[in-house]
């Protein structure tokens, strides 16, 4: 029994130092996605999509701009493809960084963020679940660094943060603790100026009139421009709208010699306009 209880002791130690000494150099996944730099080292840039060559291995993922076998054989001597480091690493699905489906974010711990994205589902679904699955396997970190935390707080908007900090890391320093509560105050006080402005606006919504009171006092009227006529006529209380008679009256005015509206060509400008008389 204690042998085997050894042996078993012995696989499961094995089995933990096959996942953490994983060969880095091992391809675990390779194709093309399209692809969104969205910040640098914390700092946000333009979102320019573009497609690339993605590789992923136990620890980190590479961008070229084509297949990674010709890429390799156009490369400059001394050229290093963009790479990201998947250690400390977080990857989520968005939809508020872009209006393109099936997107998903990577947040490095060095501040740099990556949008990724497919049309085809099961083809991003793929991706996610592998890049999850080697950022899972790493170590995590022990230590945060005041760097690190500072872009936590940036993608934190919530002051659970502060609770959190006990079980991962050390008490701050100081000069620390003055810039970590100033942060969390400055982000506190901008959610709530957003949240003041979006119940102004859903007041200022709700008190808005609706359409067919604005009709009852007259505000908005019906248009007159392709409308039907008995509708026109039962508005009007009329059996002739008025617009018709304007209409006779200004052709027996000027006689049948001369040209119609009907007959004068026009651009979309003066359609327009011309419409916008006639509901007048």
């Amino acid at each position: 029994i204690n042998r085997h209880r050894r042996n078993l002791s012995q696989h499961n130690l094995t089995f933990a130092d096959i996942i953490s000494t994983q060969d880095p150099t091992v391809v675990e996944k390779e194709g093309y996605l399209l692809k969104a730099k969205i910040a640098d080292g914390g700092k946000k840039l333009r979102k320019n999509w573009s497609t690339s060559w993605i590789v992923l291995t136990a620890r980190k993922m590479e961008f070229y701009k084509e297949s990674k076998q010709p890429a390799l054989a156009n490369l400059k001597p001394g050229y290093k493809p963009e790479c990201v480091d998947l250690c400390g690493a977080h990857i989520e699905w968005t939809s508020e960084k872009s209006s393109r489906k099936n997107v998903f974010q990577i947040t490095t711990v060095s501040g740099n963020e990556f949008l990724f994205q497919s049309d085809i589902d099961f083809l991003i679904l793929d991706w996610f679940h592998a890049i999850k699955n080697a950022i899972d396997r790493l170590p995590k970190e022990q230590r945060i660094t005041s760097r690190n935390l500072e872009f936590k707080l940036r993608r934190s908007s919530s002051i659970e943060l502060l609770n959190s900090l006990d079980t991962e890391s050390k008490e701050p320093k100081p000069e620390h603790r003055k810039s970590l509560i100033f942060r969390l105050n400055y982000s506190a006080s901008d959610t709530n100026d957003r949240n003041r402005v979006k119940s102004r606006l859903k007041k200022f919504i709700s008190r808005r009139p609706s359409l067919k009171t604005l009709q009852e006092k007259g505000l908005i009227k019906d248009q007159i421009f392709g409308s039907h006529l008995h509708l026109v006529c039962e508005h009007e209380k009329s059996t002739v709208p008025q617009f018709v008679r304007l209409c006779i009256q200004a052709v027996e005015k000027r006689g049948l010699d001369v040209d119609g509206i009907y007959r004068v060509s026009g651009n979309l400008a003066t359609i327009q306009k011309l419409r916008f008389v006639v509901n007048q």
